[in-house]
């Protein structure tokens, strides 16, 4: 016989944050709450606070949620965050853009990843061709763009990609707590991928 996992009230607040349906469960959830494990609370609270920012707009969070999402294959987060964009005055353009950089910067930081870990001369001498046409002129400005790829490649461990993405940044004026943070959202968002998906 099967039982059905009633969710605590503070769970079921969280979901409707996220605005899932009364029915909405993953087995990893059923896990959690099945087991009252005082993490959620952490999760809960860890991702509620990624909207509050001293560095990063409201829309900015959503857009880096967009392409977080996007990179972690996550549709539920996809379709929260943007909602979210959209909430706060994305456009449509603004938001494909951040599906773009989430996909480019998955083959760069595979193909960088590979250049980094080899290490050697020839590899680096053949050209890349990979085309990166939409980092030239970006619809969201080039540092949000440098944002939103440093993000991505911290998430997907391309040393190379972080590096040359944090020194971009700070060459375009930005601040080391707004990258900081950022990197702080990617954390909160790939850790809530495993649970909400």
């Amino acid at each position: 016989m099967e039982t059905t996992l009633t969710y605590s009230e503070s769970t079921q607040e969280f979901l409707d944050f996220l605005k899932l349906e009364k029915d909405y469960t993953t087995d990893t959830l059923d896990l959690l709450e099945g087991a009252k494990s005082r993490y959620l609370a952490d999760l809960k609270i860890n991702f509620k606070n990624s909207f509050e920012s001293e560095y990063l707009s409201k829309k900015e969070v959503a857009l880096l949620g967009v392409a977080l999402a996007v990179n972690a294959n996550n549709a539920v987060l996809r379709t929260f965050f943007d909602g979210n964009a959209r909430q706060e005055g994305a456009k449509p353009e603004e938001v494909a853009e951040a599906v773009a950089c989430a996909s480019l910067l998955s083959a760069n930081n595979v193909f960088y990843r590979f250049r980094h870990f080899m290490n050697k001369e020839k590899y680096n001498e053949i050209p890349a061709r990979i085309k990166m046409n939409i980092m030239a002129r970006p619809v969201v400005g080039k540092e949000f763009f440098e944002l939103i790829s440093l993000a991505v490649s911290a998430v997907n461990g391309c040393e190379m990609c972080v590096t040359s993405h944090e020194a971009s940044l700070i060459e375009l004026g930005s601040k080391e707590e707004r990258i900081f943070e950022s990197v702080r959202l990617a954390a909160v968002i790939t850790s809530l991928s495993k649970v909400v998906y």
